[in-house]
């Protein structure tokens, strides 16, 4: 399934040179491969509109991939790269174990943007365009992508392990994880917004339909059915009831209503600072989108390694 892109997000795509702007003294920009790899957003926005046809899930996937990445360390790549007897890998982070997927998607766009580009574009890069053609693809806007990452040496799991926000994380403590990485509240819950399509484990929700008072109880009764007290940490659920599988604003409406499904998702509406943004975006999937583009090029921009450092990885898996 896919969806056609709003007449709001295609507006999006033209008032990004309002956030296009340059990381300070970083040299990225959307034009980087139009001489070296001319193709690049061809081969990416295909291989892309096949995998989210075949599986609409993976438009979510994608984008935590990018959004795992870019937490730790910085927008790298190091989130691609296995497990070696000489690289402990962030796969295996609490917060990643056995829920980060899409990886073969981006081994696919990485062989034939070799293919086509020998030894040119970096698996930070790619990941940045899926990122953005898994949204675009399920309803959400597209932007212009600042190019010219390059991919790390390295990556850490216990980065991984202190950096990326727990599903049991209060708003004070999502806002200080945040503006760690020079993100400000509104780009919070403008880019929390990302969980309007996509599933979570039972694991990860557990605690907020079991134990919390910030909730819907008859919602929280629905999704005991298929979360028990104990067992089942695996099973899936909608991180937005309403249309899990589009990206649209029906993330904010369910939080208005006490219907989010993680605890830190129900944060971000529940007496604090950022009720007043959750309310706006309810009613405004113009609002929202504007600035949901301008935290993920703002969120692209972290720590990324550019000119000589860092390599272009020949395989996104490991080191070359």
């Amino acid at each position: 399934m896919m969806a056609m892109i709003s007449k709001s997000s295609f507006l999006l795509f033209f008032l990004l040179s309002a956030f296009a702007c340059t990381a300070r003294g970083q040299a990225l920009s959307p034009s980087f491969y139009s001489q070296t790899c001319p193709s690049l957003e061809f081969i990416v926005s295909s291989i892309m509109a096949t995998s989210v046809q075949r599986d609409p899930r993976m438009g979510a996937s994608i984008l935590r991939l990018f959004f795992h990445d870019c937490f730790v360390n910085g927008c790298d790549g190091s989130v691609l790269l296995d497990d070696t007897p000489w690289l402990i890998g962030e796969k295996n982070a609490g917060g990643n174990r056995n829920s980060l997927r899409g990886f073969e998607v981006i081994d696919a766009i990485k062989a034939s943007v070799e293919a086509a580009c020998n030894a040119t574009v970096s698996c930070a890069d790619i990941l940045a365009l899926a990122a953005r053609d898994g949204v675009a693809l399920l309803g959400g806007p597209s932007w212009q992508v600042d190019l010219g990452r390059r991919d790390g040496l390295t990556a850490s799991r216990a980065a991984a392990e202190a950096n990326l926000p727990p599903s049991s994380s209060s708003l004070a403590g999502l806002i200080g994880l945040f503006g760690i990485k020079g993100l400000s509240p509104r780009d919070l819950t403008a880019l929390s917004g990302a969980h309007t399509m996509g599933r979570a484990q039972c694991v990860n929700f557990r605690g907020h339909i079991y134990a919390d008072r910030n909730i819907d109880p008859s919602f929280a009764a629905f999704r005991r059915q298929t979360c028990p007290a104990f067992g089942g940490d695996d099973n899936l659920a909608p991180l937005d009831n309403r249309t899990q599988d589009l990206f649209d604003n029906g993330y904010y409406q369910n939080l208005v209503v006490g219907r989010g499904l993680m605890h830190s998702d129900q944060e971000l509406f529940n007496g604090g600072s950022q009720d007043s943004l959750v309310g706006l975006y309810s009613v405004s999937t113009f609002d929202f989108f504007r600035d949901f583009v301008a935290a993920m090029v703002k969120m692209g921009n972290i720590g990324v390694l550019t000119g000589r450092q860092g390599e272009i990885r020949l395989n996104c898996r490991r080191v070359n």
